[in-house]
């Protein structure tokens, strides 16, 4: 058998909270089943931020009213605080996506807080998802290969908040390229000191493509081993805090590399691919992915 690389569909969330226009709940759980027909067994269709500040996430309890129980899918809430944990659990989410920011710049424009002010509170929802239970928790290092307002980020900074989130038995930690400036040697680095610092955690890469390199850096991830990669359908996604960010890596680009290399993804290209071009349009902007540009081979 080939090896499965296991797709985790972000559009939903990161692909539309940077969009001028927001879209309705209906429309986004729409786009939402039509994504798990597409294949898309984890997803994360929510985030529980403050809708004043990010006004495209809002309805998030209404869309996870909206979704049945399904046991073959795993909808996903993403997470910055205590308050935001608390609405995931009421919500009824399947997995809570925790951020945590790996410098200070991006952290306190982001998130109102400190990286050790996240740390702290990632280790008091891990605590509280002990004492009272709840869904499980995942770790996403955002601006984990360099901040817009910092620079550069160092492995050490990394690997610091990496070996705390291990120590706090985070079983599945996320390293986040948010404004897309990872380049595959870097990330074969990163990872290997990562899995160092956390052995017994799954390791999953999330990479934008601002500078074209996010689907180079997400096959030097599968080459190193990884199993787990965020992609957006459409090419869509940014982030409103990160000047210039733009979207994540094309789930239908994702697909295309992967299967064309031999790898199993359970994803539906050509339903993907018209699914980019379908949310694309709604939105009113052209498919950031290319093959939503020249389609597939062979046609």
């Amino acid at each position: 058998m080939s090896r499965f690389i296991q797709i985790v569909e972000v559009g939903p969330r990161d692909g539309l909270q940077n969009e001028k226009l927001s879209l309705s709940v209906e429309e986004k759980l729409d786009l939402i089943r039509k994504l798990e027909a597409c294949g898309a067994k984890r997803m994360e269709v929510v985030s529980f931020v403050n809708p004043n500040r990010v006004p495209q996430m809002a309805g998030a309890e209404e869309i996870m009213a909206a979704l049945p129980a399904d046991l073959t899918h795993s909808r996903i809430g993403l997470v910055l605080n205590m308050r935001g944990w608390e609405r995931c659990v009421a919500a009824q989410c399947d997995e809570a996506n925790v951020v945590v920011c790996a410098s200070d710049g991006f952290a306190t424009r982001n998130q109102g807080s400190t990286v050790r002010q996240q740390v702290e509170a990632l280790a008091a929802i891990v605590e509280r998802r002990a004492a009272e239970g709840g869904p499980p928790i995942t770790m996403t290092l955002s601006v984990a290969f360099g901040d817009p307002f910092d620079g550069e980020v160092s492995e050490d900074q990394v690997v610091a908040i990496v070996r705390e989130a291990a120590a706090l038995g985070v079983p599945e930690i996320a390293l986040g390229d948010t404004i897309g400036v990872a380049d595959p040697s870097t990330v074969r680095r990163r990872i290997e000191a990562v899995r160092e610092a956390a052995p017994d955690a799954r390791l999953r890469m999330h990479f934008h493509d601002t500078r074209n390199t996010g689907l180079a850096n997400a096959y030097a991830s599968v080459e190193a081993g990884v199993d787990v990669l965020d992609a957006s359908v459409g090419g869509l996604g940014g982030c409103p805090f990160a000047p210039n960010a733009t979207g994540n890596i094309g789930t239908e680009d994702l697909v295309y590399m992967l299967e064309r290399a031999g790898f199993e993804t359970g994803y539906d290209l050509s339903a993907t691919l018209a699914l980019g071009r379908e949310i694309s349009a709604k939105l009113g902007k052209a498919p950031a992915s290319s093959l939503a540009r020249a389609g597939g081979f062979p046609a």
